[in-house]
């Protein structure tokens, strides 16, 4: 049973309910955060209010409570969830208002979903992925930054869908360089002769937080790791492909485009890079859980 936090309320699925009128319904005006626990511990959390907070300045949306409230708000919410792993959805929206654009006309509201999710199939993580490149352009910076976690994701759903109807369940994004940026929910790696290499900032990615854990891991197993610009290129002639998000862990791709990345098999530098993400989860789940302290 998900547990859901509206505006300092904790509710059943059943019983949480908003207005047809709140902005992120309307004109998808807001931001949000996926966030996993493990054995009770949130994985990261504070990098991810960290981002959370810094979507928000970036569209002017002033979030109504400090981040160190908020972090308790996400535990309070794990912990009447009941489950030690979980999957935490954290929106906050420009708020109720009317069917005009004015922002003034609008109170900030903050939903915090705690429920499983699922992403891939397990066997997918043994035999790898197959992608393709979708025809669908990453936004351009210069209209809203992918930096920027936004609840309007339609630039995302439109090459999702794609992918799905060429049977996959992931597609490349490019940019409007025709570099590549990353997948419609996801952070792509390549492996090319031992080093790790993915797309910098400036490609037009968002800057995943399992991304980061990644980079952090290869450069502490001495694994050499570069953000580079990549181009399709570099994408078919790679060893090896794989892909981060907070959903997916990391997750091999074998195939994209048709076109069998390395031998067709997970292969070792992505195989290790999971036992170590692996690893650190464990340590996550190790550590005491903290017990949650009411929010005013």
């Amino acid at each position: 049973m998900a547990a859901i936090y509206i505006n300092g309320k904790i509710l059943d699925k059943a019983d949480a309910k908003t207005s047809v009128y709140d902005h992120g319904f309307l004109y998808g005006d807001g931001v949000f955060e996926g966030i996993r626990a493990y054995g009770g511990q949130i994985f990261r959390h504070r990098e991810h209010i960290n981002r959370l907070y810094e979507s928000a300045k970036g569209v002017l949306l002033e979030i109504p409570m400090a981040p160190d409230a908020m972090i308790r708000a996400v535990e309070q919410t794990l912990a009447a969830h009941g489950k030690k792993d979980a999957y935490i959805r954290l929106v906050v929206t420009r708020g109720i208002g009317n069917l005009g654009l004015d922002p003034r006309k609008c109170e900030s509201q903050i939903v915090i979903i705690v429920d499983d999710i699922q992403l891939y199939p397990a066997q997918l993580y043994d035999s790898g992925l197959e992608v393709i490149t979708s025809s669908v352009i990453r936004n351009h910076p210069s209209a809203l930054s992918p930096r920027i976690k936004s609840l309007n994701y339609l630039n995302n759903i439109l090459a999702k869908i794609e992918a799905i109807r060429a049977g996959c369940l992931e597609a490349i994004m490019l940019n409007v360089n025709g570099e590549v940026a990353e997948c419609t929910g996801d952070n792509i790696f390549v492996v090319k002769q031992g080093e790790l290499k993915t797309p910098p900032p400036e490609a037009g990615i968002l800057l995943g937080i399992t991304r980061g854990a990644v980079l952090d891991l290869a450069r502490g197993a001495d694994i050499p790791a570069h953000e580079v610009t990549l181009t399709r290129h570099d994408i078919y002639t790679a060893d090896e492909v794989f892909l981060t998000g907070t959903a997916a862990e990391i997750i091999p791709v074998v195939k994209v485009d048709s076109r069998t990345i390395g031998n067709g098999k997970p292969g070792p530098v992505t195989r290790h890079l999971r036992e170590l993400f692996h690893k650190l989860v464990r340590e996550t789940q190790s550590r005491p859980v903290q017990t949650p302290v009411a929010v005013g």
